[in-house]
């Protein structure tokens, strides 16, 4: 029962202290997703030159996209014209950062934290891109197709309502697992890892920066849930160098986003994305370890992720309810069979692939700009399109397949 109760003690703790931090990052995010013209985004990036990558670039640091949306989102500025070398610019330094992660590193962490977050992303997001430039080959350039998911506003509807919409009930719920069992591993790190293990049988900085990166390339986790267990990872005496590692790799590398990756932009492309996540993590990584003072990047407090005494202001308080509130809410809704939409005289697809908000956005975008489309609908939950006109299917395979997403068979 002690056991349990500082469990859940240490998760009260961390939700008191990002949830403030949190709950103004996503609505920064509404913000951004709804004002920002996504059309204009496309054309001022689709160029070949260094110009469009550091524009390119420069987009992705604040979007606040997870490691899954950013993948659609990509591929569709791809498919707008963008350049390879911009797209790959754009891919390297979205998924790294964004308003949200920026402001709870803040939180859980320290400000020189949150500010090398950004930078190093940028960076190496304009490394990556003129890489990518030098590198691959433009004979395989796809067709031109509008596919980035654009916010439509209504007559009737207020922009107000618009960015808590986007905020709160389609980009929360596509990052709330993963933050939750980011903070579910950083608790358990805390509570079951002895606090000496790192500094007793890893002792070199490099070494733990390659442990690290091992065990990040795999996994799946988004910028924003990755922050709890680095600062796990910090009390542990993990090096700072490693947990920038894991901050760049975790978020940015997985096996999914590499297989979409060569399908999508291509085999040179793609290495060119993994040299710069791989080169940069590491090479900041020692930066940050030999060059700069350790004093920035460590926490001296023995509890949890420099939860120092955690604010309990009412703002705290109240911010963590209603950011839990929030979470059971849209992880209610993700249960709660939804009924399938059939339109009479339609036909219906299995895709897999689809995992958030934008991934289904991007599916509708696409599949809307055919004439030959009159309805259709995307069930994210049952992985299906349901469409209706005399859409032939051979269409439908190619676009979806071209999104990244893989086109099962017509059911």
């Amino acid at each position: 029962m002690e056991l349990i109760n500082e469990i859940l003690q240490a998760i009260w703790q961390m939700f008191l202290e990002m949830s403030p931090f949190l709950l103004l990052g996503f609505f920064i995010a509404g913000i951004l997703h709804v004002l920002m013209p996504k059309s204009m985004i496309a054309k001022q990036i689709g160029e070949k030159s260094v110009w469009s990558t550091i524009k390119a670039t420069l987009l992705g640091v604040p979007i606040p996209l997870c490691s899954c949306g950013v993948i659609p989102t990509g591929v569709s500025f791809y498919k707008n014209g963008a350049s390879k070398g911009a797209t790959n610019g754009f891919l390297i330094s979205t998924p790294q950062t964004g308003v949200d992660s920026v402001l709870i590193t803040s939180s859980l962490m320290n400000w020189p934290w949150a500010i090398a977050r950004p930078i190093i992303a940028l960076i190496t997001g304009i490394f990556g891109g003129i890489l990518t430039d030098k590198m691959a080959s433009d004979s395989d350039e796809m067709p031109v197709i509008e596919a980035y998911p654009s916010t439509e506003i209504g007559k009737k509807e207020y922009w107000f309502l618009a960015i808590i919409k986007y905020a709160f009930f389609e980009f929360l719920p596509d990052i709330s697992r993963q933050l939750v069992v980011g903070i579910v591993i950083a608790v358990a790190i805390s509570v079951f890892v002895p606090p000496t293990v790192f500094s007793d049988h890893l002792t070199n900085p490099f070494l733990n920066m390659l442990v690290v990166l091992i065990a990040s390339i795999p996994l799946y986790v988004c910028a924003t849930g990755s922050v709890p267990i680095a600062t796990s990872l910090i009390v542990l005496g993990v090096s700072p160098g490693a947990v920038l590692v894991f901050l760049m790799a975790g978020p940015a590398t997985n096996a999914a986003t590499i297989s979409v990756l060569w399908k999508s932009i291509g085999q040179r492309a793609t290495f060119a994305y993994l040299i710069s996540i791989v080169g940069g993590a590491l090479f900041f990584g020692l930066i940050m370890d030999y060059a700069l003072p350790s004093e920035w990047f460590t926490m001296g407090s023995s509890s949890l992720a420099h939860v120092h005494d955690a604010h309990t202001s009412w703002l705290a308080i109240v911010s963590a309810v209603v950011l839990i509130a929030l979470i059971i809410i849209v992880e209610i809704k993700k249960i709660i069979p939804k009924k399938t939409i059939i339109m009479e005289k339609s036909t219906t697809y299995q895709i897999e692939g689809m995992t958030c908000s934008h991934c289904k956005k991007s599916v509708e975008t696409n599949l809307s700009k055919l004439e030959s489309v009159d309805k259709l609908h995307v069930d994210l939950g049952q992985q299906t399109v349901n469409v209706l006109g005399g859409v032939a299917e051979n269409e439908v395979q190619d676009i979806i397949n071209g999104l990244g997403f893989r086109f099962v068979r017509k059911l």
